[in-house]
């Protein structure tokens, strides 16, 4: 689970450097497990979470997240309450996966920076990308905190496993454009990493070659070089599980500056979702 969360926070920032797009990309995402391993332990912990004895213990866990020493601890720790609730709802309403596993993404596009918002799952709310720094911010809590350069390549992978792409003849239709696929295989500590991106030409104001220069941890490229084209359908597969993440929308419009600012009054803090931090 945790490779294709780190595959899921790669292959964001491919929408966040349109240089002269301006406007709101839509996402769906889809995630299904079949490493038959992990996807059993899955299934066990959700019929221990459905146990009754259970739902009254993550009750009694949420009425003690209103304690006011319990609610002091949170306050210091801004991502772990933000982790807890979400675990402890999920839980709570007998569905664990909608509790990791976000449904889609919502991108907006300002002079190369962006505002990506993610809809349910660990990673749910926004990560604002500008040219110097990524940051998550906690809008409840009016925090934020800098996502720190990754130790590797695309996700956190090592920055020697260099994909392989193969631009293929096949071709379909998103949104009415034409897209060509292209298949970059990545081989890491055994196991062999597919991933399909599908690419459209006929979009014209995003400069898909600013994907290539833009860096993160060693100087790895946040994209895969040898591809041309908009990616509107991204398929990945790893020993885990399945990802698909498709375009739904593209809305160009004008959009308020203030979007991709930091808030005057939020204050940084430390935080970080188990290491899926590492990109910028």
């Amino acid at each position: 689970m945790k490779k294709l969360m780190l595959l899921l926070l790669a292959l964001v920032t491919v929408n966040v450097w349109a240089q002269n797009f301006e406007g709101t990309i839509k996402w769906s995402m889809k995630m299904d497990v079949t490493d038959p391993e992990m996807k059993a332990k899955m299934e066990a912990g959700q019929q221990k979470m459905n146990d009754p004895v259970n739902q009254a213990r993550m009750k009694e866990m949420q009425e003690k997240m209103n304690d006011p020493k319990m609610k002091a601890m949170m306050e210091a720790n801004p991502q772990m309450k933000a982790m807890m609730q979400k675990m402890t709802q999920g839980a709570a309403n007998g569905d664990m996966m909608s509790a990791m596993i976000p449904k889609g993404m919502i991108v907006k596009i300002k002079g190369g920076n962006s505002l990506v918002t993610m809809d349910g799952g660990m990673m749910s709310g926004d990560f604002l990308h500008t040219s110097d720094k990524s940051v998550k911010l906690d809008r409840d809590n009016k925090t934020y905190w800098v996502m720190p350069a990754g130790k590797g390549g695309p996700g956190g992978m090592d920055q020697n496993a260099k994909p392989t792409v193969t631009k293929t003849s096949e071709t379909m239709k998103v949104l009415g454009y034409t897209c060509t696929k292209y298949v970059a295989t990545t081989t890491e500590r055994g196991q062999t990493i597919t991933t399909n991106i599908w690419t459209t030409t006929e979009i014209k104001d995003i400069d898909t070659k600013s994907f290539a220069k833009q860096r993160m941890g060693r100087g790895q490229s946040i994209f895969y070089e040898g591809i041309d084209g908009v990616p509107l359908r991204i398929e990945s597969s790893t020993k885990e599980g399945n990802m698909v993440m498709e375009v739904t929308d593209i809305k160009r419009e004008s959009l308020d500056a203030s979007l991709f600012t930091i808030p005057s009054d939020y204050k940084e803090t430390q935080g970080g979702f188990g290491g899926f931090g590492g990109m910028r």
